[in-house]
């Protein structure tokens, strides 16, 4: 598995006589190639690693996994480097473009970023990346990683365990062992290694002893749409906290022009005081020319409502729930929606009460199936016995997979749906590595394929062969299902991309212009070299193939 890690990285520097932290370039990389546990130089020497990732100086790879499994990883270093207290938008957008101009290149990101807007920044790449099929996983450390007793070595590496062995498509924060969803959390300790909470949302994945990953909890994109980045963020946004006796005059002055839209931090579960008319005439003046304001609590914990009379009045005023949404969250997605000038003032106001990337849970959201709630499950249960929850779900766990495998194969959708609705993961692999995606690809299903992506299958999952639906489209010549992979982003890695060259060059020789075609519209190069050195159309050449000569000289 091949991963960018974007670096702005600290160290520690004397200035005056006192010892204070600051960006110090490229020390970093130079610092991790002496630590065996974030770089086996022994590996990278004997496979010749540094020939085949450019720039050689800036490559690493970690040790054997217990999943056997090794990531390669190479830095871009950020010039100058920044303390994240002087993160803007603007160096949002920077590493926001960096991903997409590298996300065909690489396998998933890892960002290393200063603690103190680590969540501002998880928050706004998580709706600035849409349709994101990748893991992209912020991380940092409270202690400088050159220091003896750094969290910063173990955040990394977890990092890069996580991001290099399981396809988790969002944007997430790690840190002290715990995988958060990027847009669920916020900084709750200056002083501990527990430095990050995620207060309404469970972690995603917990590294113990081992990594466990809660699949039920990650988020897919349900699209069938490329990935792409958003980088047009409005700036013209703000935080406002309500406390006891603030002023008409300071809540006047705060939502004048330019302001176009406002975070409300309000008390307990979005309450403001009701018997402040002026208060309240103020906020709906705003509301009525056009700023879109947003109500969240200032509660650590719990999500807002209009149970109370206090919350009634500031709906009634225009401004729009914003459930249990962290401030940080609220702030970049108020952003990112008013940036979109297509959009009329009250399609923006709905935008902002949908759950876009997972960042809340809504009044009207449904929940799940619960596993009692299937008799396909309830029958195989009391045909064995069996009571315990626990062993319900072990069934489960068990058997889906191999089912909803067999549906895809079938072109069964209503049972894939059947299935999905009893709790099941639709990405999970049978005992092959393959998901019902890679079964559907390879039988040319194309509404099979098509419902998965609905529902959030993920394009970059790998069979035990190393293997994407693509690859196994491509090689059964399914051409409408390679369409629509590649439609939805779907590209192959440098690892299903060694050796086609001399794939290419077979084809050629035999004349084979169909297959050819296919490798071209799964966005191949037709002039890659084969073994020898020798590329397609030599080949065509030299075998008097004129049909694949032309189309290889006109592709």
């Amino acid at each position: 598995m091949k991963f960018f890690v974007f670096s702005a990285s600290k160290q520690q520097r004397a200035d005056n006589a006192h010892t204070v932290l600051s960006p110090e370039p490229n020390a970093l990389v130079k610092t991790l190639r002496k630590l065996p546990i974030l770089h086996d130089e022994k590996y990278a020497e004997q496979t010749k690693l540094y020939e085949h990732y450019k720039p050689e100086e800036k490559t690493l790879v970690l040790p054997r996994s217990k999943l056997d499994k090794r990531v390669v990883y190479t830095f871009l270093e950020y010039s100058p480097l920044l303390d994240s207290s002087n993160m803007t938008p603007n160096d949002w957008s920077t590493i926001g473009k960096d991903i997409e101009k590298y996300y065909e290149q690489y396998d998933g990101f890892v960002i290393l970023h200063g603690t103190d807007t680590m969540s501002y920044t998880a928050s706004a790449l998580s709706f600035m990346c849409e349709n994101l099929g990748k893991p992209v996983i912020l991380t940092g450390s409270q202690v400088p990683i050159f220091e003896m007793r750094s969290d910063g070595r173990d955040n990394l590496l977890g990092a890069l365990l996580i991001a290099g062995q399981f396809v988790i498509p969002e944007v997430c924060l790690y840190f002290y062992h715990k995988l958060y969803r990027g847009n669920r959390v916020t900084k709750v300790d200056s002083e501990s290694f527990k430095a990050f909470a995620s207060p309404n949302l469970p972690p995603l994945a917990n590294a113990e002893v081992n990594i466990n990953i809660n699949w039920d909890t990650v988020w897919r994109p349900s699209t069938t749409a490329k990935f792409t980045v958003c980088t047009q963020m409005n700036h013209n946004v703000g935080l406002l906290r309500l406390f006891p006796g603030i002023t008409t005059d300071t809540v006047k002055a705060f939502l004048k022009a330019p302001i176009e839209g406002v975070i409300l931090e309000t008390y307990g579960s979005g309450n403001a005081p009701d018997n402040r008319a002026d208060l309240l005439d103020e906020i709906r003046k705003a509301t009525e020319r056009g700023v879109i304001m947003i109500n969240c609590t200032q509660c650590l914990r719990g999500t807002v409502t209009i149970s109370y009379a206090t919350g009634q009045a500031l709906s009634k005023a225009g401004v729009v729930a914003g459930f249990d949404m962290t401030p940080e969250a609220a702030l970049s997605k108020l952003s990112y929606v008013l940036a979109k000038q297509d959009l009329r003032t009250e399609e923006k106001k709905k935008m902002m009460s949908r759950n876009l990337r997972g960042e809340m849970v809504a009044d009207l959201e449904g929940a799940k199936l619960s596993l009692s709630d299937s008799r396909f499950i309830q029958i195989i249960a009391k045909t064995l016995s069996i009571g315990c929850k626990e062993e319900l779900e072990a069934i489960r766990d068990a058997l889906m997979p191999t089912l909803a495998c067999a549906a895809a194969k079938n072109g069964d959708s209503e049972i894939l749906e059947a299935i999905r609705e009893m709790g099941t993961n639709l990405n999970t692999a049978d005992y092959d590595g393959r998901t019902p995606l890679h079964i559907a690809a390879c039988e040319g299903n194309l509404n099979v394929v098509e419902y998965l992506l609905g529902k959030g299958a993920t394009i970059f999952a790998k069979d035990r062969f190393g293997d994407t639906a693509l690859r196994n489209a491509i090689h059964l010549r399914h051409k409408d299902v390679v369409e629509l992979l590649r439609k939805c982003g779907a590209h192959l890695s440098s690892d299903e991309l060694q050796d086609i060259g001399t794939e290419l060059c077979r084809l050629a020789a035999n004349g084979d212009l169909e297959g050819l075609k296919i490798w071209k519209l799964a966005g191949v190069d037709m002039a890659m070299s084969g073994y020898d050195g020798k590329k397609p159309f030599e080949v065509a050449r030299a075998f008097e193939r004129k049909e694949v000569m032309d189309f290889l000289k006109a592709a």
